[in-house]
């Protein structure tokens, strides 16, 4: 190898020493001399240089077989993409299915408790209900039972007073100096019983009153008790039915505990 770059070197110096031809640039080399040189060079070459052009030759055909291969590698590996996308996704319906019949499972789990609470709290009102109702019934039993005895008591204060008063009248009759007075008393006697009569009556009147109002109240606050109860129901069961899977999950999990 060696060879080879003496060789140039002479061939360089032969060029620069040549004698030019004015007017142009060329030059007059020996003949002898350079054909000689450039046979060392020939000859000093490397094999490996006819291996590189035998290569070179060849490109083509290395490149279409590299080619080749490489496309039947790009399909090898296409087919084996296609087949683990498939795998995949056939897993993930799997699981998107699982979850979804787990999702179904709680929802009606949640669905059937919300039922129950439902129902629980609808017999407790109509129990609420059913004790108030009968609650007003006593009370309403015992007000009137009370308002009777009163009437019939002011009735028999007002036979008892009239009788002593027509007595006394019948009496004071008899004698004549007196019959004014006798009049008198016994009309005061008369107004006094129906002043004491319409007096207990109305107080009776009052009663009933006052024992109506107390139980419209007691039967207000029941029902304003029973309507926040129903709003409470009403409501957890929306916020059950809108639910994200997460929170039934905690549900159900708090369940199985």
């Amino acid at each position: 190898m060696y060879r080879v770059f003496e060789a140039l070197d002479e061939l360089v110096a032969i060029v620069e020493e040549a004698r030019g031809i004015p007017p142009t640039r060329s030059c007059i080399v020996p003949r002898g001399d350079v054909l000689e040189l450039l046979d060392d060079v020939r000859d000093a070459l490397p094999g490996e240089l006819d291996d590189a052009q035998d290569v070179l030759d060849h490109r083509d055909k290395i490149v279409g077989d590299a080619r080749s291969g490489a496309e039947t590698t790009i399909t090898s590996a296409n087919e084996q993409a296609h087949t683990t996308i498939e795998s995949a996704r056939a897993e993930a319906d799997r699981i998107l299915a699982d979850a979804k019949d787990h999702a179904d499972r709680m929802v009606a789990e949640a669905t059937a408790h919300a039922d129950r609470l439902v129902t629980s709290a609808q017999a407790e009102a109509d129990q609420v209900v059913a004790d108030g109702n009968a609650e007003y019934d006593e009370l309403t039993g015992r007000a009137q039972i009370d308002a009777d005895r009163a009437i019939e008591a002011g009735k028999a204060s007002y036979e008892r007073s009239v009788a002593d008063g027509k007595a006394e009248q019948a009496r004071l009759v008899a004698q004549t100096e007196v019959v004014r007075v006798a009049h008198a008393e016994s009309a005061r006697l008369i107004d006094e019983a129906q002043a004491e009569s319409d007096r207990v009556r109305t107080e009776c009147d009052d009663y009933v009153d006052e024992q109506m109002a107390d139980f419209g109240n007691r039967l207000a606050s029941m029902e304003e008790t029973l309507n926040t109860t129903r709003r409470s129901i009403t409501r957890g069961r929306q916020q059950m039915r809108g639910a994200p899977a997460a929170e039934y999950s905690e549900y159900a999990a708090e369940r199985r505990r």
